[in-house]
C-alpha cells in the first residue's frame, strides 16, 4: 500500500474557512477518492503554521518519528486552494522545498468534498 504525509493549512481548520479540519482528506486517503488513485496509507498529517518557516523540518521530524518514509507528500485541498492565498508561500513555493529536501513527488490537493 502506499505510504503517504499530508500537509495542510492550520489557518483554515483553525478559523473555519472551508476546511473543518483533516477529515475530509483521511476519508479521501482511506478510500481512494480525490486524488488519491487508490486508498493509501497516511504516515503523517503536518499542520502548516504561520508563517510556515517550520513545515518543512515538521514534515521531516514526522517521517523520522514514523519512521516511514512516504511515496508521496500531499498538499491539502485547504493549502492549496486557500482564498485569500497564503501570504508567506505558494502552494508552489511550498511543493518545491519538499520535494526538494525529501526527494519525492508532491501532489496538489486531496479531494473534491465540499
Amino acid at each position: 500500500m502506499k505510504k503517504v504525509a499530508i500537509v495542510g493549512c492550520g489557518a483554515y481548520m483553525d478559523s473555519g474557512y472551508g476546511c473543518s479540519g483533516e477529515w475530509r482528506c483521511l476519508k479521501a486517503a482511506a478510500l481512494g477518492e480525490g486524488r488519491f488513485d487508490e486508498p493509501v496509507h497516511v504516515t503523517a498529517f503536518v499542520r502548516c503554521e504561520c508563517p510556515g518557516r517550520t513545515t518543512v523540518p515538521n514534515v521531516g521530524v514526522a517521517i523520522k518519528m514514523s519512521d516511514i518514509k512516504p511515496d508521496a507528500i500531499y498538499l491539502s485541498s485547504c493549502l492549496v486552494n486557500a482564498k485569500p492565498g497564503c501570504p508567506y508561500a505558494t502552494a508552489e513555493q511550498m511543493a518545491e522545498m519538499l520535494q526538494a529536501k525529501f526527494e519525492v513527488p508532491v501532489v496538489f490537493g486531496t479531494h473534491d468534498y465540499h
